[in-house]
């Protein structure tokens, strides 16, 4: 790979990259690999100080955290950033940077990639408001097409953007790092329920939380998001705050001192029209296998796939409160399936790891440079 020394690769996000460990793998794979990277996000009010990494970390200041201006005023800097940049590539995460991205590297004539890391006009904070819907899909049918070279999370998204969009586009699924010094032990976690990742809408919050009266266990919820407010509202509405524990972002660290230690793990996602939901392979499904933890998801088609070869979780049929209490009971209150769903999640573990990933990742990277 000695060749590729000389490649600069931007990556662009809108968020806060400090706890992004999705990209930082990215990044730290292809800056091993020899590549010049670097990372651009933007910088919260509250935001820790950036954690060194073998690549370039640069955060825009003065970005409204909420509303229609937060993309209004990041998009022009990140564009007028970008401009200014070196780089032989530069990759949109998602549709919230894909416009300043296409302009930029239009006008230095460089490549670009689409990282697709959900199906953006299919989120739920987008497919409930109207606008919202006309806005993101004439740009994704603009512009989608106009970024050949890609890659997603899961088959489904692939075939999504394939029937959608006319683009093929290569599968780097979000899996964890497999460390084989790491291997905890599923008969030895603490009892409680942990769910990590955004606090957002369309994450089942309003079914979970009232589904835990009727579960003997506490849970604790790692993330913030557009929905933690209304999540910590309906905690008290439920009389529930001696049972459910907020603890808004977390670093890195601290989140797998959380999830090496539960015993649950939560994946739920509501799909009624929402496809990015249905469709998806979320992060903390892999953190969760790669720790031992039975896991809660939906019958969706990335899990149910994976559970056949290796049942590592209960799939639940709806996300009714009652079904949801029915399926953590069982997890909480039966050991030995509790346990065995776990070990068979450090089996799981072996085939759905970074290491494998990271080898399609630096694949498409080599071949979008020849």
């Amino acid at each position: 790979m000695a060749s590729v020394s000389s490649k600069k690769i931007i990556f662009t996000v809108t968020n806060d990259i400090s706890y992004d460990q999705r990209m930082s793998r990215i990044c730290t794979s292809l800056a091993n690999a020899g590549y010049d990277v670097t990372i651009i996000g933007f910088e919260r009010v509250n935001s820790i100080p950036l954690a060194e990494r073998p690549y370039r970390q640069i955060r825009i200041k003065g970005i409204p955290e909420k509303g229609k201006m937060l993309y209004f005023k990041y998009w022009i800097k990140l564009y007028r950033l970008l401009l200014q940049l070196e780089a032989d590539a530069i990759c949109a995460i998602d549709l919230d940077t894909i416009l300043p991205v296409y302009r930029a590297t239009r006008r230095k004539g460089i490549r670009r990639v689409y990282d697709a890391h959900e199906i953006f006009t299919e989120l739920k904070e987008v497919v409930v408001k109207r606008s919202s819907t006309i806005i993101w899909g004439r740009m994704a049918k603009k512009l989608i097409p106009r970024f050949p070279h890609g890659y997603t999370i899961g088959k489904y998204y692939a075939q999504y953007f394939r029937e959608r969009y006319g683009v093929s586009y290569e599968i780097v699924r979000n899996a964890t790092v497999l460390r084989e010094d790491h291997t905890p032990d599923p008969a030895e976690k603490k009892k409680y329920i942990l769910y990590q990742g955004a606090v957002n809408h369309g994450r089942c919050f309003e079914q979970l939380i009232p589904a835990m009266k009727a579960v003997d266990a506490d849970l604790i919820i790692c993330g913030n998001g557009n929905f933690f407010e209304q999540a910590q509202a309906l905690t008290r509405e439920h009389g529930l705050t001696g049972k459910i524990h907020f603890k808004g972002y977390i670093p890195p660290a601290q989140l797998q001192e959380y999830t090496r230690e539960a015993a649950i793990g939560i994946t739920l996602f509501e799909a009624d029209n929402v496809l990015s939901n249905y469709y998806s392979m979320a992060n903390r499904f892999f953190d969760y296998m790669h720790h031992g933890v039975a896991q809660l998801c939906n019958a969706y088609p990335e899990y149910v796939d994976v559970n056949k070869k290796y049942e590592i979780a209960v799939l639940v049929p709806d996300t009714s409160p009652e079904t949801i209490a029915d399926a953590l009971n069982k997890l909480v209150k039966d050991d030995a399936f509790r346990i065995r769903l776990g070990s068979n999640a450090l089996e799981a573990r072996k085939e759905y790891c970074w290491q494998e990933e990271e080898k399609r990742l630096l694949n498409f990277y080599d071949q979008l440079f020849r």
